[in-house]
Formats: structure tokens, C-alpha cells, sequence
């Protein structure tokens, strides 16, 4: 979760198209969100920690479970709210044990997952971002070592003959796995990369871009949009989407940061419907006491059933 104050930006309200049908999504409670705003959620999110059920057996399928039609999973490199493995271990192979088991628990489930590493990674406040909040490079955190990273976890996530992964693990500089893995193709396993539009520090080696592992290691782009007094970064997001043109475009987080301001949930439902590569929207969160629940927000909460809960098709 980011803590800076977000930059004002105009947003320019194109006419609308045909609407979009993405799919909706909540962190939280899924049955309290649809009371709060009738959205029937496709997709439920949960952020787990590094080596956070070892072994992805059962538990994890029954974590799945409570996520709704859609699970999505975001991992973490900490544990215990340490740093448990960085991107230049995990671009090494040190961490592929979790992420081969990874691999199976998705398998197990057989439908349509997102997996989404290392959200927000130009973000100071994430272990693995390559900068402190000052610019300072992050010794064994480089943009390099988390765009192999990112790469190595999405080819094992897919899975697939080892021979055809080691190829590119090679390609890419890294070492090689040694079993075969079963195979998550797309569209059903769906891994999302998920920067911010703009990074913290706001400088060119902790831009998005830097962090790109490149289109075949990326299924879905991501970004995390958030109001913060009254504010919102439409014009990153907007360079953000027109980035990736071949990519499929989602919101993994969004939300209101204590504040209920309808305007913005508003401009949302017009860039969804104005954007026709967006294919998902999970809202943050649905959670008695968080400053971003709707159930404290009856402006916001009235312009998303208007405008948001009526995008699902």
C-alpha cells in the first residue's frame, strides 16, 4: 500500500463507446460488498505472505474457494512482515520450491485464477521496490533482477515440458528448473503485472517501464489507483494503458483513501467504459473500519452501485 500523496491530474472524459463488461471484483468480505452495493464479485483478492502455506495443498485450495468464481492471489517476498527471499534470489532459483508448488495448487483448482506478483513494485514501501523512498538503489533489489524475477515466476506459474522453460530461463540469464511442470495456460491462469502509474520516488529508474519484464512474461497489466484528498493520478494511469497495447488492462486496487468523493468513482465508471481493454476491476476493500469501506462513504457508495455495478455485463 502506497503512503505518498498522489499528484492532481485532469482526466480527459472522452465520449463513450459501446460499454465494456469487465469483471468486478473486492478485497474483503464478498456478501457484505454486495449489500453495500449490489456487485455480484466475480473475483476475490487476498495478499499472502512469502512461503504463506508451504506446500499450496488444501488449505490453499480452500482459500481459493472463499475468493469467489475468480481468486486473486498476490504474493509477497516478506513474512512475518520481514523480507523473506529478494528478486535476485528468486531470479536465482532460490525461491522456485514455493513457486513450483505454486504451479500445482493452480493446476489443482483448473479455472480461471489471476496471479499477481509483487504488486505495486516502484513503491518504496514494498521490499521489493529497487529504491528507498530517497532514490537510493536497493543493494540485490535492482529493476533487472525483478524484471528476471517477474519472468521466472511467470514461467513456472504457467508451467510446462522443462526443456521449453529452460530455454528461456537461458535466455534470460537464469539458472534452470529440473522437473516438468503441469502446464496453466492462459486464459485460464492469468498473471498480472502491477506497478503504480507513476513511481515513488517519482524517478526515471523507478518509472513503471523499468520494472517491465517484457510482453511474453505478462498476461494482464495492472494498476492500483487510489483518491487521495480528492486527488488521483488519471494522467499516469491513462500512460500507463496506452504503455501496453497489446495487453489486457485491470485494476487490481482501487479505492478511496478516507475520503467519499462520488466524482471519482464516477470517472472510473467513464474510463472503464471509454477503455475497452480493461477486463477487471477489484475494488479496496470491503472491511467494517477500513478507511476505504464504503459502508462510511454514502456518496461514493451510491455512485458505485450507478456506475460500477452496472458495468458487469
Amino acid at each position: 500500500m502506497r503512503r505518498f500523496v498522489a499528484v492532481a491530474a485532469a482526466f480527459l472524459v472522452v465520449a463513450p463507446a459501446a460499454a465494456a463488461s469487465p469483471i468486478l471484483g473486492i478485497r474483503g468480505s464478498i456478501p457484505r460488498f454486495a449489500q453495500l452495493t449490489g456487485q455480484q464479485s466475480t473475483v476475490g483478492h487476498a495478499i499472502v505472505g512469502w512461503d504463506q502455506g508451504a506446500g499450496w495443498g488444501s488449505p490453499f485450495i480452500d482459500l481459493f474457494k472463499t475468493l469467489g468464481e475468480v481468486p486473486m492471489i498476490g504474493l509477497s517476498t516478506a513474512e512475518g512482515g520481514k523480507e523473506a527471499i529478494t528478486p535476485h534470489q528468486i531470479a536465482q532459483g532460490k525461491g522456485d520450491a514455493y513457486l513450483i508448488a505454486l504451479n500445482n495448487a493452480v493446476n489443482e483448482w483448473g479455472r480461471r485464477i489471476y496471479i499477481r506478483p509483487f504488486g505495486e513494485m516502484n513503491g518504496y514501501w514494498t521490499a521489493y521496490c529497487a529504491f528507498t523512498k530517497s532514490g537510493t538503489p536497493k543493494p540485490n533489489h535492482s529493476t533487472a533482477d525483478f524484471r528476471r524475477a517477474f519472468a521466472r515466476v511467470y514461467l513456472i506459474v504457467h508451467g510446462g515440458p522443462a526443456a521449453t522453460i529452460n530455454a528461456k530461463l537461458k535466455k534470460l540469464g537464469m539458472p534452470p528448473i529440473k522437473d516438468d511442470l503441469p502446464a496453466n495456460p492462459m486464459p485460464d491462469t492469468r498473471v498480472i503485472w502491477n506497478p503504480q502509474g507513476y513511481g515513488a520516488p517519482d524517478i526515471p529508474a523507478n518509472s513503471a517501464q523499468a520494472y517491465y519484464p517484457g510482453d511474453p512474461y505478462v498476461d494482464v497489466v495492472g494498476n492500483d489507483l487510489y483518491d487521495i484528498r480528492g486527488r488521483a493520478t488519471w494522467d499516469a494511469n491513462e500512460a500507463l494503458y496506452r504503455a501496453h497495447p497489446n495487453k489486457p488492462y485491470s485494476f487490481p486496487e482501487w479505492g478511496l483513501w478516507a475520503i467519499d468523493d462520488p466524482d471519482f468513482v464516477r470517472t472510473m465508471g467513464t474510463f472503464v467504459r471509454t477503455h475497452h481493454r480493461t477486463e477487471m476491476l477489484a475494488y479496496f476493500e470491503s472491511k467494517p473500519g477500513s478507511i476505504f469501506d464504503l459502508g462510511t462513504k454514502p456518496k461514493s457508495r451510491a455512485a458505485y452501485r450507478a456506475v460500477i455495478t452496472t458495468l458487469a455485463g
